[in-house]
């Protein structure tokens, strides 16, 4: 399941986001023996080959991909440092950070104006410095360290560690190095802020959906998000939540009145997913219609550890037929007519809307 940490400063609508995404009412929060508390919400994946492999199959259950968004309070103490003994955040496979760009008189500004560049660099700055002491406990623990029991493991750490002191030193973000497959897991334990997939959601005025498309551009962002390897997407967080709460058939004729092709939760879901590169792909049957959540290019055995780890260490082969072909015959016996069931082995790339069935051994 991925898992997502919104970020944000106060009265940026970060709250009412996490409301959209989740269907969460909002709750008291408040700080836990010293720390700050997370709320961590659950969300489905929406998905139309779900919906028709459903269809297809009738089956007692339909489960849809999810995503996890973990909110925290935004006080205006509540900065990265913060972040760091939350562990929702440390987890997260991405950040995403709310960047307020609608104007309510009755909702101040924390820094007193709009200025979506202004914010986004401020809260890259702190993802930073939140980094940056962590590099330099660890770097000073690593001198001792290395004159008691010197290593060539702990001598790669201590240059890696270097490197990134250099890079942050610099003012890039940890995302920016470009490392090997072995340095990055080195690395991976110390769950840098600045090294995760940042996704700048801009929340907008409800007069500005109509130019959601050039919303980066004219927020001033564009440079930001292409030195920093970021990606960006605008929603209207306040009016989407207002429709969310609609029945299916208002929704999308509301939808369709703002020009709106999906949803808020639909276009957030979705640039997440272009940002880490997941796919998804499904398992069938009478008892349960599936979609799971992988990154691009695992293998199928691996993928099979996401359903159960006991089906990946029997791991066999596994029956694949892409969703496309599927749909087209009407029933998996039609696509092994005519042959479009594979059979895969373990290192098989599984792909995007692949149908998935397991052989394993007990």
């Amino acid at each position: 399941m991925l898992r997502a940490g919104l970020i944000g400063f106060p009265s940026t609508g970060k709250t009412t986001l996490f409301r959209l995404m989740t269907s969460a009412r909002d709750q008291g929060r408040s700080p836990h023996h010293g720390k700050l508390d997370a709320h961590v919400g659950v969300s489905r994946v929406p998905d139309d080959r779900l919906d028709r492999l459903t269809a297809l199959f009738n089956p007692r259950r339909r489960v849809p991909a999810t995503v996890e968004f973990a909110d925290v309070a935004g006080t205006a103490q509540a900065g990265a440092k913060d972040l760091l003994d939350v562990a929702p955040f440390r987890n997260a496979d991405a950040l995403l950070h709310v960047v307020r760009l609608f104007r309510d008189e009755h909702v101040a500004h924390a820094a007193g104006s709009i200025d979506a560049s202004r914010d986004a660099r401020a809260m890259e700055d702190e993802l930073m410095l939140a980094d940056l002491l962590v590099v330099e406990r660890r770097l000073e623990r690593l001198t001792k360290d290395l004159k008691k029991t010197p290593s060539a493991e702990l001598h790669r750490e201590e240059e890696l560690l270097a490197a990134a002191r250099g890079c942050l030193e610099a003012g890039r973000p940890l995302r920016s190095l470009s490392l090997a497959p072995d340095d990055l897991r080195r690395l991976r334990g110390f769950q840098f802020l600045s090294g995760k997939p940042l996704l700048l959601v801009l929340n907008l005025d409800e007069g500005e959906i109509a130019s959601i498309d050039t919303a980066v551009a004219s927020a001033g962002l564009s440079a930001f998000v292409e030195a920093g390897g970021a990606r960006a997407v605008a929603v209207c967080a306040k009016i989407e939540l207002e429709i969310a709460e609609l029945d299916e058939q208002d929704r999308r004729a509301f939808l369709a009145d703002l020009g709106l092709r999906e949803s808020g939760l639909d276009r957030v879901i979705q640039a997440s997913y272009d940002l880490l590169g997941y796919i998804s792909f499904f398992t069938v049957g009478e008892d349960e219609c599936r979609a799971w959540s992988i990154p691009r290019n695992t293998h199928a055995q691996v993928a099979a550890g996401e359903i159960h780890t006991d089906i990946a260490r029997g791991f066999i082969r596994a029956e694949v037929v892409s969703y496309d072909q599927l749909v087209a015959r009407g029933s998996l016996a039609a696509c092994r007519d005519h042959g479009e069931v594979r059979l895969e082995g373990k290192d098989y790339i599984v792909q995007d809307g692949d149908v998935i069935n397991f052989r394993f051994a007990t």
